[in-house]
């Protein structure tokens, strides 16, 4: 045989393509691990070089030594590594016999299988040709299974001394140690060394910085480095500490701040860690030193201490955020009620309101300073919180004039933040009788400004000079002659003071005689106890407060049951709008147990409640005779709305009834019911022209025996029942027509829905008037949404009404313009009848009658309805799929 020299020369690969592709596949692998050996030796150096430099970088040397050597060093590394780049000039491509000859000897194969693929006879004969074929084919069958193995560069006989192992051991070694705080980095060979630091060894730093109490942050403990880390995020307002012990000489703290300034830290002196002084022992060792250093971080910068850094990144506290949740409005006895809201990064600590006059006499010198209103705000959750505060402020002497009224919050850090001022006039309290109002303006003469005192007393005189006339009770004419005599001997201060809070409790006494001193003392009692709460006090102090409390309560009711007692009955007076001390009793037992679980913020917002519900509390005084009527007809007008509610639902229940039965007669197929009747018009009907089920309802009516009186009713008796029904449909909407002509003479203006549902009704009673039950049960029901609808426009004109009037719903004891409802949150009956929207909770009736009708339909369900109609219906009704 001959070799060839090209595949080109082979007839076997043009004849047969996939044994050529197998061999070249299986000789390119062959070639891969013949490289791969050839490669392997040559990178053994380079790795090596490798490691040594990693173990020269993380050990520190590149950081210890001086830069010239640093940079021989790195040199040598760089010359070492081209020389082990010049052994790779020997690296060449394997050729073809090489690989086939590896293949033949992994694989043991005799004969040489995988050069023969490539071979030709030596002569080109016919048989020669067909003899080496099959020669070729046997040969094939061996190289399906043919494995070149894995790269065997015998690196052992390149490295006969193992040093390769002496690199790998520092190189991991080396990683090791540069975990520690003395351990280098693989770039410190292209950094300059750093600048020598004092360092000693023997010194011993303990740094850690805590954040202020109110960030509610932990404290952070500062590791040992040796170089400059990340930088630590921390609040503003932080303190550092460092403490320094060890050494011989004292070790100097440096803070260098961001804009390249330096500070040194001063040691603290601390005596309760100096030691007593003793007399050194002849011989012995110096005691180490010791010192702490403190420092407030406010900005950012770096500590420098024995050689380490530690950088600072400075939070900054931003100022609180405060504003108005809607305007600030009075309540029915005077009160200042407002709204806020706060912001702030780590929460509100105090906010007030800041009341200033707006108009004032630079001269003027007032008796009394500006008034106080602390804004109660919760303990937790105070960096984004709203709230609500209601305060009486009627005692002070600016209730009454325009004032400016600004929203003052301050953070733990004693930052403050301010709101968009307000103007407004202060709330004064409402007096009805007018000479206790003429007591209460000569007080506020002479409070504002004591140069005006000559001008109060001529106000005292005036009141007094027909007595008899103006002033009907000789106690009060006493009082005011007592009074008229303290103005004029007054000097000083505290004189003037006692006389204006004499003239005040004179003025209240009038209004509202021993109730106003029992109000006063509920007053100081709420406020006793805020201010515990507030202060986090301990338990026994707040049941102390809690039974004072009770007590103010119980004192204040009482004056008020008095009085109410004394007072005439109002024509709108209700008992349901009474509030019951029972009510206020469990009020105060679960402000008690809240704060004795340890829910003071809780607490407190419920007694700021109670404060609110208190201040909203008015008494029922003698009404003018006008007022009194003009109330009067608005509660006759809503009685009559009322009256015409219940009577258009029940007139809708009767027609829905006489429907039903009239239904129930078609379907059984009434003998007394023409076919020509309207109703059949949406009557199913058979092939026959009649009713369909009307044979099995005439069965089911011959085997019901014990039926009602209603039930024996025909068809046509039930069709005249429904007709007489429009008479009824007709008054009320006459009704509804008087009832809307009555408001139009007190200046109200009936809202839409008194019109709509005057065309429900009328559309209604020419239904019934027709017989035809359900079109007029749909007419009814929108009627009584239209009625309900008007009846809520009707209300709210009221209410603007009242409160143009200034005054809030009329009762005994009960809460102004609290959206129809008691100072506990329930419907209020005295407001007008209930037209059925306001309900959200169903009482027990309520769900009683819902569950009997459940009831009802699932057994009528179970009774197997033959009308798949009816089935599906009440299916429907129980949601049943």
């Amino acid at each position: 045989m001959k070799k060839s020299s090209s595949r080109e020369k082979n007839g076997a690969f043009a004849l047969r393509p996939p044994l050529a592709r197998l061999v070249a596949a299986k000789r390119f692998l062959a070639r891969i691990v013949l490289l791969s050996e050839q490669l392997l030796p040559l990178l053994l150096p380079i790795l090596s070089l490798v490691a040594l430099y990693l173990a020269t970088s993380w050990f520190g040397i590149f950081r210890l030594v001086p830069d010239w050597i640093r940079v021989t060093l790195l040199i040598l590394f760089g010359v070492a590594f081209l020389a082990t780049l010049y052994p790779f000039r020997k690296l060449h491509w394997p050729a073809s016999g090489a690989a086939d000859r590896l293949l033949e000897d992994r694989n043991g194969l005799p004969h040489q299988p995988v050069t023969v693929q490539e071979d030709e006879p030596a002569f080109d004969t016919p048989f020669a040709r067909a003899l080496w074929r099959e020669h070729q084919t046997r040969m094939a069958e061996k190289i399906a299974t043919l494995d070149a193995g894995f790269p065997q560069p015998d690196i052992a006989a390149h490295d006969r001394w193992a040093l390769r192992a002496v690199p790998a051991l520092l190189v991991v070694i080396a990683f090791g140690y540069s975990l520690s705080t003395n351990g280098g980095s693989i770039a410190d060979a292209l950094q300059s060394r750093p600048e020598p630091q004092a360092g000693d060894p023997a010194v011993r730093i303990d740094a850690w910085v805590t954040p202020p109490p109110y960030t509610g942050r932990a404290p952070v403990y500062l590791t040992a480095t040796g170089t400059e880390q990340a930088a630590i995020r921390i609040p503003q307002m932080s303190n550092l500490t460092v403490r320094v012990s060890g050494g011989k000489a004292d070790e100097k703290v440096i803070f260098k701040k961001e804009d390249g300034r330096t500070l040194e830290i001063a040691a603290a002196e601390d005596p309760k860690t100096q030691p007593a002084p003793t007399a050194p022992q002849p011989g012995a060792p110096a005691p180490p030193s010791a010192s702490t250093h403190l420092m407030k971080l406010e900005e950012n910068g770096a500590l420098l201490v024995n050689g380490r850094t530690w950088t600072f990144d400075v939070i900054p506290d931003k100022a609180p955020e405060i504003a108005f949740n809607g305007l600030p409005k009075p309540t029915v006895n005077g009160a200042l009620e407002i709204g806020f809201t706060i912001k702030d990064d780590y929460g509100v600590q105090d906010a007030h309101a800041e009341i200033v006059p707006l108009e004032t006499d630079p001269a003027a010198t007032p008796l009394y300073p500006l008034p106080e209103y602390r804004l109660d705000v919760p303990r937790r959750n105070a960096r984004d919180a709203k709230g609500l505060t209601s305060k009486n402020l009627t005692e002070h002497p600016l209730a009454g004039k325009r004032v400016r009224i600004t929203l003052v919050a301050k953070d733990a850090a004693g930052q403050t933040g301010r709101s968009p001022p307000h103007e407004m006039t202060l709330p004064s309290r409402p007096f009805s009788e007018p000479l206790a109002a003429a007591v209460a303006e000569e007080r506020q003469v002479f409070a504002l400004d004591t140069r005006r005192m000559p001008e109060a007393i001529a106000l005292n005189e005036a009141l007094t000079i027909r007595p008899e006339e103006t002033i009907p009770k000789l106690t009060n004419y006493l009082l005011l002659q007592s009074a008229l005599t303290r103005m004029k001997l007054a000097r000083g201060e505290e004189a003037l003071k006692d006389t204006a809070d004499y003239l005040w409790d004179i003025a209240v006494g009038m209004e509202d005689g021993d109730l106003s001193q029992a109000e006063r003392t509920l007053r100081n009692a709420q406020q006793n106890l805020a201010d515990a709460l507030q202060r986090n006090a301990p338990d026994a102090e707040i049941k102390k407060l809690m039974d004072e409390l009770r007590k103010a309560m119980q004192d204040y009711m009482k004056e008020l049951a008095q009085r109410l007692q004394n007072a005439p009955m109002q024509p709108n007076q209700n008992a349901q709008n009474v509030l019951r001390q029972q009510d206020l009793e469990r009020m105060m037992d679960q402000i008690e147990n809240l704060a004795r679980s340890g829910n003071r913020d809780a607490a407190q917002q419920m007694l700021s409640e109670l404060q609110r519900m208190m201040n909203n509390l008015q008494a029922g005084r003698p009404q003018g005779q006008q007022q009194g009527k003009d109330n009067s007809q608005m509660r006759q007008q809503m009685d009559k709305l009322g009256q015409i509610l219940r009577d258009q639902q029940k007139l809708m229940e009767e027609t829905f009834k006489l429907d039903q039965q009239l239904k129930d007669r078609m379907q059984r197929g009434d003998p007394n019911m023409g076919m020509n009747d309207p109703l059949l018009d949406d009557m199913p009907m058979d092939d026959d022209g009649m009713p369909q089920d009307q044979q099995q309802g005439q069965q089911d009516q011959q085997n019901s025996p014990g039926q009602s009186p209603s039930d024996q009713l025909t068809a046509d008796q039930l069709r005249e029942a429904l007709k007489q029904l429009r008479s009824r449909q007709d008054e009320l909407g006459k009704q509804l027509g008087e009832l809307q002509k009555g408001l139009g003479d007190m200046g109200m203006k009936p809202g839409p829905g008194f019109g709509q549902a005057q065309r429900e009704m009328d559309g209604a009673g020419r239904e019934l008037g027709q017989g035809r039950g359900e079109p007029a049960i749909q007419g009814q029901g929108r009627a009584l949404e239209a009625l309900r609808q008007g009846a809520r426009d009707m209300m709210s004109q009221m209410m603007q009404a009242q409160q143009g009037q200034g005054q809030g719903p009329q009762g005994q004891v009960g809460q102004g313009n609290q959206n129809g409802r008691d100072p506990l949150g329930r419907p209020r009956r005295a407001d007008g009848p209930d037209f059925g929207d306001q309900v959200k909770v169903p009482d027990e009736i309520d769900v009683q009658r819902a569950r009997e009708i459940l009831d009802a339909i699932r057994e009528k369900l179970g009774n197997n309805p033959p009308q798949e109609m009816e089935r599906r219906y009440l299916e429907r009704l129980l949601d049943v799929q």
